[in-house]
């Protein structure tokens, strides 16, 4: 595996063997690795100094189940802690099947303009973005897959990323061409419109051609893995039949649905918002409407989806969980053309859904529009954000500035990015990953609901505070490695009921590498990235202070269970003590 360094000061790109002690390291471990090795930690995000790291996980481009994951890693612009965000889509695979573990993207292109790198069997070159620019993730897709054909992977940012806004994300193209999968969280769309860089092409056909060491052990732990994905109830049946949007209505019941700005933990109008609604729209409408859907190759899960029209047209692939909820219960909006039709703009315009259906909410609650008004906010993305207007900007950056500017204290943010589709009072446990984890409020960092709500691997009480640090503190581990190897975040569902089915994994990385590896060894590597994210932000000036979740939180009761969190800070500082 090669890393391939792409420098928008010269406009110059390189490949080289990577250094022996990266030997071992994958998506969000290199990713990471690379951010705290050359990234000053006290550097502005949008600056010459900060890098962008695009890394495929150890075992994408195999045809190992649901492995195909990209982790997108910088300095965040809108947390200023080092940050990894991670997406489905094609890409992953085809960047690791030309043998490049990462693509590191530096310097700032200054006044050279916008350019588009296309990296193929035949090289990698810079050219000129020319009328690309200002165009919308969509057409930018449609474009460049006229222009070099189907086969293509794309990687791009839409006019929010050209503008900088804090919430932008970067998006990469599903089997169909479209933009909908997103490395979202963080605002590393901004850095990379900082450096000038519209799109990245991957022009290959290749998939699945990641050498593998031992090819038979690696077919059989394959197969168990596969098995146990297709066997478990929640990979093998609720995902590929409602999407991640089944947990709506679950996360609705146990009164941890966080609705109209983290008011109260229940929607009247979750029902027909969520993944049964779904289902139903796509029976009912027929076309292009699909459930079931791979958000990339080789997947098992198949948990997203295409949500049609009145007509049978396409509205939005995909609408997942954490959108439907951002766009929808959270800003109080219960029609879900209109939470689709928002969630397509946030694909078009290059924005993360959670921020921006945080942001809206916080707006909602300063008055800027009414709760439940979805066309106003169609709108306010389409004509105010679209052409960065002064209230479109206060949109883009997000949640925790749309507060400081509306002086609002009901602001869900830790660390400045806005936290996702479950309320810390009613699941403790991810309220602990939110407050403690690396990269501000982020729940697939350490998924406590799994255990917290859907009793995957034991139950630990949601309104409770006794065992929620240990909960997080494993999952953050976990996760970390998973992160690493490309592999999904849903096969943790497996991971954590089927003993084999860790063992599978680990067996995994040995067949890919030859070299060993247990699953003591994953539980070391996952501490070690979390200690290398943790040394960078302490660095740039962090501490336990800033572990915390806002001051609300815990003072605040929330319907309907009527509960603050109530977590000690000195059991939160204590996440760390490995």
């Amino acid at each position: 595996m090669k890393i391939v360094r792409v420098n928008m000061s010269n406009l110059t790109v390189t490949a080289a063997d990577p250094p022996p002690e990266y030997g071992l390291l994958g998506g969000r471990a290199l990713s990471s690795r690379i951010v705290a090795d050359e990234v000053p930690p006290a550097c502005h995000p949008l600056g010459p100094h900060n890098k962008l790291v695009f890394a495929p996980g150890l075992l994408a481009g195999t045809n190992a189940p649901s492995s195909g994951r990209l982790s997108v890693g910088g300095k965040s612009p809108l947390t200023g802690t080092i940050k990894e965000s991670n997406a489905g889509g094609v890409c992953g695979q085809k960047l690791a099947s030309l043998g490049i573990g990462a693509l590191v993207i530096e310097g700032r292109a200054a006044d050279k303009g916008w350019h588009v790198l296309v990296i193929g069997e035949g090289g990698m070159e810079l050219k000129p973005a020319g009328d690309l620019v200002g165009k919308g993730c969509y057409e930018v897709n449609e474009r460049l897959r006229a222009g070099y054909g189907p086969q293509i992977g794309v990687i791009c940012i839409g006019p929010a990323g050209e503008m900088l806004m804090k919430a932008a994300g970067v998006s990469t193209s599903d089997r169909e061409g479209g933009p909908g999968r997103y490395a979202g969280r963080g605002g590393l769309g901004a850095v990379m419109g900082s450096k000038g860089l519209k799109a990245i092409v991957v022009n290959t056909r290749k998939s699945f051609e990641t050498p593998v060491a031992d090819k038979d052990r690696f077919r059989k732990a394959s197969q168990v893995l596969t098995k146990a994905l297709q066997n478990h109830a929640v990979t093998g049946q609720a995902l590929p039949t409602y999407g991640t949007a089944v947990l709506v209505n679950i996360i609705n019941e146990a009164g941890g649905l966080p609705t109209r700005n983290f008011s109260a933990g229940r929607f009247e109008e979750a029902a027909a918002t969520g993944g049964e609604a779904m289902a139903e729209a796509v029976k009912q409408r027929g076309g292009a409407g699909k459930m079931g859907h791979p958000c990339h190759p080789g997947c098992v899960i198949r948990c997203s989806n295409v949500i049609p029209d009145e007509k049978g047209g396409l509205l939005c692939a995909p609408v997942e969980y954490e959108s439907t909820w951002a766009l929808g219960a959270n800003c109080g909006i219960g029609n879900l053309d209109h939470i689709a039709t928002l969630n397509r703009l946030c694909n078009d315009l290059g924005l993360d859904t959670i921020e921006t259906g945080v942001t809206l909410a916080v707006l909602m609650e300063a008055g800027v529009l009414a709760f439940g008004d979805g066309e106003r906010a169609i709108e306010l993305l389409d004509r105010e954000l679209r052409h960065g207007t002064p209230l479109g900007r206060i949109i883009g950056a997000g949640a925790a500035v749309a507060g400081q500017v509306y002086g609002l204290t009901r602001v869900p943010v830790v660390k400045g990015q806005g936290m996702p589709a479950y309320d810390p009072r009613a699941v403790k446990g991810i309220g602990v990953t939110y407050a403690t984890s690396s990269m501000g409020a982020d729940h697939t960092a350490g998924y406590a609901t799994a255990t917290n709500v859907l009793k995957v691997g034991g139950f630990v009480d949601p309104l409770k505070a006794e065992g929620q640090v240990e909960l997080s503190r494993n999952l953050q581990v976990a996760t970390a490695f998973l992160d690493s190897t490309g592999l999904c975040l849903f096969t943790a569902f497996a991971l954590l009921d089927v003993p084999e089915a860790l063992q599978a994994v680990a067996d995994l990385i040995a067949a890919r590498t030859g070299r060993d590896f247990t699953v003591d060894d994953a539980v070391r590597y996952g501490q070690e990235v979390l200690r290398v994210e943790r040394a960078f932000n302490a660095a740039a000036g962090f501490t336990a202070a800033h572990d915390r979740l806002p001051e609300f939180m815990k003072e605040e009761a929330l319907p309907p269970h009527n509960t603050v969190f109530d977590v000690r800070d000195e059991e939160l500082d204590a996440v760390y003590n490995f």
